[in-house]
């Protein structure tokens, strides 16, 4: 694979990440807002759960918002990144359509949300009904992020030609 076609797949990928998770975070804000709960309610989630976690190992760490915002972002390119380097990397990806490549999208976010997610229920010991809940809110968040993600990306390496040679 060519260089550039590499770069430009893990741009795409970052861009549909950044992309994804900003308007991931504004409908999760929206939902947080019709529960009566604060905006920011992933991030003090993801940053308790981090500081939880890595107070186990004996790091003490501060968590809420100020963490946990760090975190998403940081996941959301992460993971964009890495969508964006399959897509060009791999050539059922590159060669599927643009249906095909969001539904890849969306599952692929919401299988590697739920480590992420199951750890965070552990670490803040979360009752079943609130977990449960949880999962419901990130489930139908990171259906948003997929589907952001699958577009931007699928558009930004519109047009890569695969060379295996170079």
């Amino acid at each position: 694979m060519k260089y550039l076609t590499f770069i430009r797949g893990m741009v795409a990928g970052m861009v549909g990440g950044l992309a994804g998770t900003i308007l991931m975070y504004l409908f999760g804000a929206g939902i947080f807002a019709l529960l009566g709960w604060p905006a920011s309610t992933s991030f003090s989630i993801i940053g308790d759960s981090a500081a939880a976690f890595f107070s186990t190992l004996g790091i003490a760490l501060a968590g809420g918002d100020p963490l946990g915002m760090r975190l998403y972002y940081l996941i959301g390119l992460t993971l964009g990144t890495m969508m964006g380097i399959a897509v060009v990397s791999l050539e059922p990806l590159h060669l599927a359509s643009l249906k095909k490549r969001v539904g890849l999208s969306i599952l692929y976010v919401e299988v590697m949300s739920l480590p992420l997610l199951a750890a965070g229920t552990v670490a803040l010991k979360m009752s079943a009904a609130d977990a449960a809940l949880w999962f419901g809110i990130s489930f139908v968040m990171h259906l948003v992020y997929g589907l952001v993600l699958g577009v931007v990306t699928s558009y930004g390496v519109s047009g890569v030609v695969l060379d295996s040679a170079g």
